[in-house]
């Protein structure tokens, strides 16, 4: 089975490709630096020749609503136009859990502009919305880090590995379409915060966490980012992870 996965050479999409190679598929990682752009539709019709399934694990460049909108949906046009012509019989998309319950973050309806392109495609899909992945508390911190301080929200998120991710996403790319939604989340809930500090309390650096509402970009955010009872629970802990990265 040929799979093509959009964003291939990123986080998510390098482990696909691993994954799926190693059960015998032929995995091809299409981005701009392999000469596949979605936004412009150069090398879609190439890279899709002879195709059975697209994974789609590109992000925006942007945060920004406009912008992310923008990627979302012309990415997405270029992109099952091209799946269309090339007869591909399995669409796989990533998402985010609750992204469809934030309704004044535009980074997130431009994620459900997303979901939505799925839907209306035509082509036979399958969803995986998952919580933010334990690789983001990082960089979400030092975007937030003032002097020695780390101001972050309470808000409660129920992070998740991205290698689980990457292993329910191959799953969900070797299997038959379900035309619905897999939600998936780490086992533990903490507020931002909390997670700031256990991953000081693992790799100290002279910074505090300082509990700010007002403070990264889940500021104001709802409480919805944690999933519900039909979401599948992951086994990788938080604090597990950090000891092995």
């Amino acid at each position: 089975m040929k799979i093509v996965v959009i964003g291939g050479t990123g986080l998510i999409g390098s482990q696909v490709i691993e994954l799926v190679r190693a059960n015998g598929h032929e995995a091809v990682p299409a981005a701009p630096s392999t000469g596949v752009d979605t936004l412009t539709g150069e090398g879609l019709e190439q890279v899709l020749k002879g195709a059975d399934v697209v994974v789609d694990v590109s992000n925006s460049p942007s945060f920004e609503a406009d912008a992310a909108l923008d990627f979302f949906t012309r990415s997405a046009r270029n992109l099952f136009a091209a799946e269309r012509e090339a007869g591909v019989r399995h669409h796989v998309g990533l998402s985010i859990v609750g992204v469809d319950r934030v309704p004044d973050y535009g980074y997130y309806l431009a994620k459900v502009a997303q979901e939505d392109a799925v839907r209306t495609s035509g082509v036979p899909y399958s969803l995986v919305r998952a919580t933010q992945f334990f690789e983001f508390v990082g960089p979400v911190m030092d975007m937030s880090t003032q002097g020695t301080e780390v101001r972050l929200p309470s808000l409660r998120l129920r992070p998740i590995a991205s290698s689980e991710v990457a292993a329910a996403v191959a799953e969900a790319a070797q299997g038959e379409p379900t035309n619905g939604i897999r939600n998936i989340a780490g086992p533990e809930i903490h507020g931002l915060d909390r997670l700031g500090e256990l991953t000081l309390a693992a790799r100290p650096d002279g910074r505090t966490v300082v509990t700010d509402e007002t403070a990264s970009l889940f500021a104001g955010m709802p409480d919805v980012l944690t999933g519900d009872g039909a979401v599948d629970v992951s086994a990788v802990r938080y604090e597990d992870w950090l000891k092995q990265h």
